[in-house]
């Protein structure tokens, strides 16, 4: 038992998840590397294995943040000499990272689970957009992981340009860590490498061709993630295609991902108000405790805004996630209700084809 709780530690195993396991006798404990379509990735003490999801799992949960994804815990079960596992459940998520699903769908899509930090990946050169870094905030905080910001690429810009857009990150109040490197030189890259922990998992985050993919290469010392080559523009040729879980030689857990063009949000209410913690803060000095900071009287946040304590820029932004992430939960409430009352009449029309 002690044997396994150590091999687990070095997968990102913890006391957290040790006290809510609620695997069965006959069942093991897995994390998810990968998830290919209808099977998954996983490893545990003995190494890498193939697992799909038991049916009666399938037939309880239609969700899709419901099933497993990269990082996840799972109970399967593998007989002695199979090579391949069949998953029971999941076990409770400790943090996630998640946005709503690309298109008008309002669901949400899961990016990772149970994650230590995640980084926030601009390049300096095109990529760089606030507006963007703080919608990746507002929903890694709303997950409960750690943020950390990494601008790529800063040999492709004066060091001017460099020191304007750090500027620009401070003057929003971001408290979050901030490193920034080069690929090309690796200046930067020995910061990076003393912030990853043994142990402790590390999602990677932001557009195609900001560099993720070619950075993790630099930290495994290999090539074991297939990049393209830099276009003319100097950016990268986005080539990843799923999310997988890697561990570093140091003992860190590093998760890539595709780079994504949308990162709706939902339901984010308690990562709006830490990303924003300076409006959160201001807004308990306002005259009405319903203030929606967008023009009542006695406003203290329109205040700060006027007098220049807030930038104008900031305070819009966070109006606009605000609104989207309010319309796009109650969106999906309203969907959810709808799913009910229609399996509900499903149900009942059923039942009474049965009593005829």
């Amino acid at each position: 038992m002690k044997n396994r709780l150590s091999k687990l530690n070095e997968l990102g195993w913890t006391d957290w998840f040790e006290q809510r396991a609620e695997c069965n006798p006959t069942e093991t404990i897995a994390r998810v590397a990968a998830v290919d379509r209808d099977q998954l990735l996983v490893v545990d003490q003995t190494g890498h294995f193939r697992a799909k999801l038991a049916g009666r799992y399938l037939h309880r949960h239609h969700l899709a943040h419901e099933l497993p994804c990269v990082g996840d815990w799972v109970c399967l079960v593998r007989p002695p000499g199979d090579d391949f596992g069949v998953v029971h459940s999941i076990l409770e998520r400790r943090t996630s990272l998640r946005r709503k699903s690309a298109g008008n769908a309002v669901e949400y899509q899961m990016i990772a689970a149970n994650l230590d930090y995640v980084v926030i990946v601009q390049s300096c050169h095109f990529d760089f957009n606030l507006k963007r870094l703080e919608r990746y905030l507002v929903m890694v905080m709303d997950g409960g992981a750690n943020p950390c910001i990494l601008l790529t690429k800063t040999d492709l810009v004066d060091p001017a340009v460099l020191a304007a857009q750090l500027a620009e990150i401070d003057a929003t109040g971001i408290m979050a860590p901030i490193l920034a490197l080069s690929n090309v030189t690796r200046d930067g890259l020995d910061d990076l490498k003393r912030l990853l922990t043994p142990g402790k998992t590390y999602c990677f985050v932001g557009s195609s061709g900001v560099g993720k993919s070619t950075l993790i290469n630099h930290l495994i010392d290999g090539e074991r993630l297939e990049t393209g080559a830099v276009s003319g523009t100097g950016e990268g040729r986005h080539t990843t295609v799923r999310r997988e879980l890697i561990r570093l030689d140091n003992g860190a857990l590093v998760i890539d991902n595709p780079g994504m063009r949308e990162f709706g949000i939902v339901g984010a209410e308690d990562g709006i108000g830490s990303s924003y913690s300076e409006i959160t803060a201001l807004a308990s000095n306002c005259r009405y405790g319903d203030c929606r900071h967008t023009g009542e009287p006695g406003c203290a946040v329109l205040g700060a805004v006027d007098s220049g304590d807030i930038s104008r820029e900031h305070y819009e932004n966070y109006l606009k996630l605000r609104e989207e992430s309010d319309f796009n939960q109650m969106s999906h409430a309203e969907k959810r209700k709808k799913d009910r009352d229609f399996g509900r009449y499903i149900k009942t029309v059923k039942a009474d084809l049965k009593n005829r």
